[in-house]
């Protein structure tokens, strides 16, 4: 849905990816504009069974608010987990409430759920995701952090179904992050490239078994660019099938 990395987007959405397996939806991300991204794809109020955030910061979760009110304003009926970073629950609930989006207006329950590294969520009948800890907030959590200050908690995705493997890398703070949600095939590896060089995440990858590789969350020098980008993938990764998509697209896998 959106692909865009953390600065103004002109021609892209902020991230925001919905993920289909058989009856199961489920949103990673809402970066903002989602809730006209999930109107214009004529996505049903009752369709995304859950959400997960993967970190904080607002390209990844800006959208949320208007993304709730939009579900509301369209008949949502069923309930929707939202599993976010433990520290964000209680300033989202605040918000919302800010926004006059009352628990007793709202004809759905929100069930807000922390998500805790190495836990699984199941995401619907037939989803199982196991969270994994990235590094992408340390340089704020050295700088910023203390006793009573935030987790500054960042994660990646293992996503499975069936024999379906996916990984969600979210953003991370070295492509070392990645290295525990690769240990077995995958079929999928959506990764940013905001944070990870494509040479190093080449390399990264000789040795291990990755079917296709979705790369998003591109900064603006390598968007400006795209032919010469795809250039630099194809020799990056190899054999390695490769996407770069531009938000909006549907990717069989």
């Amino acid at each position: 849905m959106g692909v865009g990395d953390g600065w103004p987007c002109a021609d892209r959405a902020h991230a925001a990816f919905l993920y289909r397996f058989g009856a199961a939806t489920v949103l990673v991300d809402s970066g903002e504009p989602i809730s006209g991204l999930i109107d214009n794809a004529e996505i049903a109020a009752n369709e995304i069974d859950s959400i997960l955030i993967t970190h904080l910061h607002m390209d990844h979760v800006g959208g949320l608010f208007m993304l709730l009110q939009g579900l509301w304003l369209e008949g949502r009926t069923k309930p929707l987990p939202v599993h976010m970073p433990a520290e964000g629950i209680e300033p989202v609930r605040a918000m919302l409430r800010a926004g006059y989006l009352f628990d007793e207006l709202l004809k759905f329950d929100i069930q807000f759920v922390p998500i805790r590294a190495g836990e699984p969520i199941q995401a619907g009948r037939s989803v199982r995701v196991t969270p994994f800890a990235t590094t992408h907030l340390s340089g704020l959590k050295r700088r910023f952090g203390g006793r009573r200050g935030p987790a500054f908690e960042a994660f990646s995705f293992l996503i499975e179904s069936g024999r379906k493997r996916v990984v969600h890398s979210g953003d991370v703070g070295t492509v070392g992050d990645l290295e525990p949600l690769l240990d077995k095939p995958v079929d999928v590896l959506v990764c940013e490239l905001a944070h990870v060089g494509l040479e190093e995440l080449g390399e990264f990858l000789k040795g291990r078994k990755v079917k296709q590789v979705v790369l998003v969350h591109l900064p603006e020098s390598m968007w400006r660019d795209l032919p010469k980008t795809r250039r630099c993938a194809e020799k990056a990764l190899g054999k390695t099938g490769f996407v770069i998509p531009t938000g909006g697209e549907a990717i069989a896998f």
